[in-house]
């Protein structure tokens, strides 16, 4: 069993905030692999599921940002998992919007929802750090996290999660690799360079053979050259 773990604040109000980007991870995932209805429990909002023949649970705790913690450590000791069983979904001022990366364990880098979750289960859990990007000054980091995201962010925001909801199979699988491969393939499809160049109505034929001439370089000079 798998502890999926959203962070945000709850309440209309928040929803489309950048410190929302865990909850709707979630939302994503639950969609789209047909979770169970969200229901109230663990001051938070619960949803069940199965990914890859594996029963997931999805958490959203209601408990406010700065106290998340209280929440998943209830859920986690109900469920007797570890820590290690448990995978956040967070936004990540370090990292440009639109990208993810995959940590195990670590510090809380002043994040509110992790420092609280590390009060109470410990460091070492899963994080998906979904990239939302910094406003440029600790000032207005606050303002920042708490405002919506603008209308320029939704299609890259949209892909993200289905990429995430795609790839949701392999992180249950521990297939870190196959899981940020699925999230790349939504935010970068790219489909009219599929397949062979051959194949391709925009393809450019092959450029002529250039004549081959005598070349005396040592073996590791030509590698030289090569990454030149």
């Amino acid at each position: 069993m798998k502890l999926f773990v959203g962070l945000g604040n709850p309440g209309p109000k928040y929803a489309g905030n950048r410190h929302n980007i865990g909850f709707m991870a979630l939302d994503a995932i639950a969609e789209g692999h047909g979770f169970g209805p969200w229901r109230a429990k663990f001051q938070g909002a619960l949803s069940e599921g199965n990914l890859g023949g594996e029963k997931v649970l999805l958490l959203k705790p209601e408990t406010f940002m700065n106290l998340s913690g209280q929440s998943v450590g209830e859920a986690m000791r109900f469920y007797k998992l570890d820590s290690t069983d448990v995978t956040v979904f967070h936004d990540e001022l370090d990292l440009a919007p639109g990208k993810l990366k995959l940590k195990l364990g670590g510090g809380h880098a002043g994040h509110n929802g992790l420092r609280s979750i590390h009060q109470h289960i410990g460091p070492h859990y899963a994080r998906v750090r979904l990239g939302i990007g910094h406003p440029g000054h600790k000032d207005k980091v606050s303002p920042y996290v708490l405002s919506d995201f603008a209308k320029a962010d939704r299609e890259w925001l949209d892909d993200m999660m289905r990429g995430i909801s795609d790839g949701a199979e392999h992180l249950v699988a521990d297939d870190n690799a196959k899981f940020t491969n699925a999230v790349a393939l939504r935010m970068n499809p790219n489909p009219s360079r599929s397949g062979p160049p051959a194949a391709r109505a925009d393809a450019k034929p092959d450029p002529a053979p250039v004549p081959e001439m005598n070349d005396d370089r040592s073996p590791l000079q030509k590698l030289v050259d090569k990454f030149r």
